[in-house]
């Protein structure tokens, strides 16, 4: 793990912007398309933002949640709604989308299927995580049903998960598939954040997820 610390979130969301811009021209000089994982939530708002105006050939890049909410693609809580609304303009809207919540349908039943199209982009080209003060990742919550699954070695690429702690289910790309990304970078903001991931260090990550991915991770911090 590298940890850098940048004097604000803007100069933070620049640098990452140039360092993942960097990292997808790289992988495209030697493959044909580049798969590029990205977090939901607020954290990445600010890099999408400067990286979607990046001179990269989009038309090759394949982008996708590391995670999804089984909800409505147009409400507020979509990751979808989030990546398409901030990362996919620009130049960046001629990147291809892969969508995880489909409607009328639950995410059990199309499981299946979406593992069908994220198999061909593995391993991921970039990864950029977040993670929660509870030292969770994607939707990887400590103590949730099925999480022992989803750290596994031998997981599925995806896995439902129903937390407790949260209003819906969801669908999630696994450690195994996380970790194994070829760039990972994880964004954190805020003093909180920094505390929680030193204490995940010291613990496994049935407690703290997050630390099932931190080999090889480029960590971004700012207050």
């Amino acid at each position: 793990m590298t940890f850098n610390e940048y004097a604000d979130q803007d100069m933070l969301a620049i640098e990452v912007a140039n360092e993942i811009a960097g990292d997808l021209k790289t992988h495209l000089l030697h493959h044909d398309a580049a798969s590029f994982a990205v977090a939901g939530g607020t954290t990445p708002g600010l890099i999408f933002d400067d990286l979607c105006a990046a001179d990269i050939e989009w038309s090759r890049v394949h982008v996708m949640a590391t995670d999804e909410r089984w909800v409505a693609a147009d409400t507020a809580r979509s990751n979808a709604a989030m990546i398409h609304g901030r990362l996919l303009q620009n130049r960046a809207a001629e990147a291809q989308f892969l969508p995880f919540h489909v409607p009328q349908r639950e995410p059990e039943d199309v499981l299946a299927e979406l593992e069908s199209l994220v198999v061909p982009e593995l391993p991921l080209s970039v990864l950029l995580l977040g993670m929660g003060e509870d030292m969770h990742t994607a939707s990887l919550f400590p103590g949730a049903a099925g999480i022992d699954r989803a750290l596994a070695a031998d997981a599925p690429p995806l896995v439902v998960m129903r937390p407790d702690s949260q209003p819906e289910a969801r669908i999630s790309l696994t450690a195994r598939v996380l970790d194994a990304a070829i760039a990972k970078h994880l964004v954190i903001f805020g003093d909180a954040k920094r505390r929680a991931l030193e204490q995940a260090l010291a613990l496994p990550p049935e407690t703290a997820p997050i630390q099932a991915v931190l080999s090889e991770t480029t960590v971004h911090w700012a207050p």
